[in-house]
């Protein structure tokens, strides 16, 4: 399955980003893929933390998820999402959602992220509590592909990455692919990104996908990039540093069940069964 890792510097403005977005998923399907996936807030990076409030929608509706559904619909693509701001019922608060949409244009999973990251270092500062809540299930979805596999796909957002229970939860449900849309730092991305990711891909023997945020940000805020899409293996088959841009590679399912084949850890396991 060819899958495509989506990378953007998204801005302030809700349609600037959407355009960058639109044109990042005509290219991958130009290119083939079947599977493509947006970075974590691909519809905003504000100014403030505050300001996805003003851009949040009820479930089922609005203009970013019409957008989604419309977009997948167009290219005859799997769309991945990214994140978008859901409404939440505590006031001041909303869900940082990840939403799937089929070739169709429906909507068929949902994963409300579950891990809200807190940062400081004394230069910098972050704390995702103060606008976020967090979301209270792990997301699995199927994808049945043109080659006849019907992969088994976690659902997981950024800073879910440093949970390896979390990611160990999908293996147990079958999980083949493994997907992480983010806006990592690029103080702690330098430090753990590609160590984080290539270990989730090796400790589950499943192919891993990171879309991500790349780059200086109105705000000043900088991210890490370095999309990438990674085997069962650890071997990272596709990445790309910084800047908006399309990390393409195709997924075998037959290379995951070789792998776990020969190497039988999922189960060895004695803790946690």
């Amino acid at each position: 399955m060819k899958t495509a890792m989506l990378q953007m510097v998204s801005v302030a403005a809700v349609q600037d980003n959407l355009r960058v977005a639109a044109e990042l998923v005509a290219q991958a399907a130009q290119q083939g893929a079947e599977l493509v996936v947006l970075p974590e807030y691909f519809c905003l990076i504000g100014l403030r933390d505050e300001d996805k409030l003003a851009i949040q929608e009820p479930t089922g509706s609005g203009p970013l998820q019409t957008f989604l559904a419309d977009t997948a619909r167009q290219h005859g693509v799997w769309l991945v999402g990214g994140t978008i701001p859901l409404t939440a019922q505590a006031p001041g608060r909303v869900f940082n959602s990840t939403l799937v949409f089929d070739p169709q244009g429906k909507c068929v999973a949902r994963y409300d992220k579950m891990h809200l990251f807190r940062f400081d270092n004394g230069r910098e500062s972050y704390d995702e509590s103060r606008v976020l809540e967090e979301g209270a299930t792990p997301s699995l979805f199927a994808l049945p592909s043109r080659d006849g596999h019907v992969w088994q796909v976690g659902l997981s957002v950024c800073y879910d990455l440093r949970f390896p229970e979390f990611y160990r939860h999908y293996a147990a449900q079958g999980a083949d692919l493994l997907l992480v849309p983010a806006a990592f730092t690029y103080t702690t991305g330098q430090a753990h990104w590609e160590t984080l990711l290539r270990a989730r891909a090796v400790e589950n023997l499943a192919y891993v996908g990171a879309s991500a945020q790349g780059g200086v940000h109105p705000s000043g805020r900088r991210t890490w990039g370095h999309s990438m899409l990674i085997d069962p293996w650890g071997a990272v088959l596709a990445q790309r540093p910084e800047g908006a841009g399309v990390v393409l590679a195709e997924l075998d399912a037959q290379r995951v069940t070789s792998c776990r084949a020969q190497l039988p850890a999922l189960q060895h396991r004695r803790l946690g069964q």
